[in-house]
């Protein structure tokens, strides 16, 4: 191998490591709810699958996609519905 292949793969830069999972902020930045909207589903048992990295708790994008799927083919049981239900058991119980 000459010496200026040798440089130019030397300079040339890698490509980007792909992503494999989300944080649980990204994942309620990218399906648009909140954070608390978020852990109330998780307590429902209706959150994504998760797994924990050391410290940290992730979401996979199969997981995020599997629990899209889930949802929609859940009829009455979309994130709508789910507000809906809040707001009405809210109503329920008065003003706190």
């Amino acid at each position: 191998m000459s010496k200026s292949r040798t440089k130019l793969v030397a300079v040339l830069p890698r490509p980007p490591t792909p992503r494999l999972a989300l944080s649980i902020p990204e994942f309620c930045e990218a399906h648009g709810i909140s954070e608390g909207f978020f852990y109330k589903l998780k307590k429902q048992g209706e959150g994504p699958r998760e797994m924990k990295v050391g410290a940290r708790t992730l979401i996979t994008f199969e997981s995020a996609a599997e629990w899209r799927r889930t949802r929609e083919n859940q009829p009455g049981r979309g994130l709508r519905s789910a507000v809906r239900s809040d707001v009405t058991q809210s109503k329920a119980r008065g003003p706190s």
